[in-house]
């Protein structure tokens, strides 16, 4: 586990140019896209929606009418919503191949599970490339379902430059979750395949959308395709959505603040793992730079208060570090009632945030929550 787990820092960014309400979506990503995604992994061995529940007691302590809380936790038993992205990108890719396929990626943990998983299940082999710093639990996890494991050095966005190098020298196929200039294909894929979780939350909602949504922004990819599937589906009435990152991983909102994509350098050090990223995907900025309406950068002490909350309650959920991010969030504001009058978050607001992972690593959830 690395980042500082006191830090309640808090800083919010308003979208100057987040689009207006009755604003088309992006062409970014399309209905049939969603589709053909859904279609395709509902069909797999396992497949179930996960849970949106609401946590009891929950919203009346952060004072909202309701928190759903999309729990991604046992998603195909990988614990962690990026099964339905990585594995599908893989058996896009097997589908249309000629010959033997090894497939890679970086990861800072459940991406890569899902890429190998897809890989075992789809009929290609997988090398994955993790960073040093990442823990052994979640190396183990990968290396269990049949991939190679590599460490390297440097942090997440350095890898994934040494991964597209390494690649390209030994024919292998790269499955991204992240795009760049010349590589979109993949992650539109996988984008296309983390729909599924807004087509379940739209399913579960009836027709009467929440007002808010926060979401974790790493690469930006879960968070750009739950926006455009909603905008998508509800059009003018879509909630307000907000983005959430670690205040020393914060790509989305400073790309935000400056209106275009902006780096953020350094070790990108944070509990929240999963979100230790630097650079926007390329395609994600596409859909996300009007329709964020505001992004949210927390300190890691607020998504272990929100794991421990969360494991409180009855029944508990199971969130890891990343996923503890959105209600993290909503806790710092509750201490902040200024700016949470300013997002608009009032007792009659229902929000929604993503459980994206349960315990990825049993360890260090035992170490941070005190019970396993």
């Amino acid at each position: 586990m690395t980042g500082d787990a006191t830090s309640k820092a808090l800083r919010h960014a308003r979208n100057a140019k987040a689009a207006a309400r009755e604003a088309p979506p992006p062409k970014t990503l399309e209905a049939i896209g969603f589709v053909d995604a859904a279609s395709a992994i509902r069909a797999w061995p396992g497949y179930a929606p996960t849970p949106l529940v609401q946590p009891p007691g929950l919203a009346e302590e952060l004072r909202l009418e309701a928190l759903y809380v999309k729990d991604e936790g046992q998603r195909l038993g990988l614990k962690s919503f990026k099964a339905l992205g990585g594995a599908y990108a893989v058996q896009r890719l097997v589908a249309t191949a000629k010959g033997p396929v090894t497939v890679t990626c970086a990861t800072d943990g459940n991406h890569g599970r899902a890429v190998a998983w897809g890989a075992r299940s789809f009929g290609a082999k997988a090398v994955i490339y993790m960073p040093e710093f990442v823990s052994p639990g979640r190396a183990a996890a990968i290396e269990a379902l049949g991939a190679e494991v590599r460490r390297a050095p440097g942090n997440y966005d350095e890898i994934v430059r040494q991964v597209a190098i390494d690649a390209k020298q030994n024919g292998w196929h790269v499955v991204s979750d992240t795009s760049y200039a010349g590589y979109t294909d993949a992650p539109r894929q996988v984008m296309y395949g983390y729909g599924v979780m807004a087509e379940e939350c739209i399913a579960a909602f009836k027709g009467e959308p929440p007002t808010h949504v926060l979401a974790q922004a790493g690469v930006g990819a879960l968070a750009a395709a739950l926006c455009a599937r909603f905008w998508i589906e509800w059009g003018p009435r879509r909630p307000r959505f907000l983005t959430v990152e670690p205040e020393t991983a914060d790509c989305v909102f400073a790309s935000i603040e400056e209106g275009k994509p902006a780096t953020v350098t350094g070790d990108l050090a944070t509990v929240m793992g999963g979100l230790s990223c630097g650079e926007v995907s390329k395609l994600a900025w596409e859909v996300l730079r009007t329709g964020v309406d505001d992004a949210l950068a927390i300190g890691d002490s607020w998504a272990i208060d929100a794991m421990r909350m969360l494991a409180r309650a009855t029944p508990p959920v199971i969130a890891g570090e990343t996923g503890g991010a959105g209600l993290g969030a909503l806790i710092a504001l509750a201490e902040a009632p200024n700016l949470k009058r300013h997002l608009d978050l009032t007792p009659d607001s229902r929000v929604l945030v993503i459980n994206s992972e349960g315990d990825t690593d049993p360890a260090i959830y035992r170490e941070i929550v005190g019970a396993s």
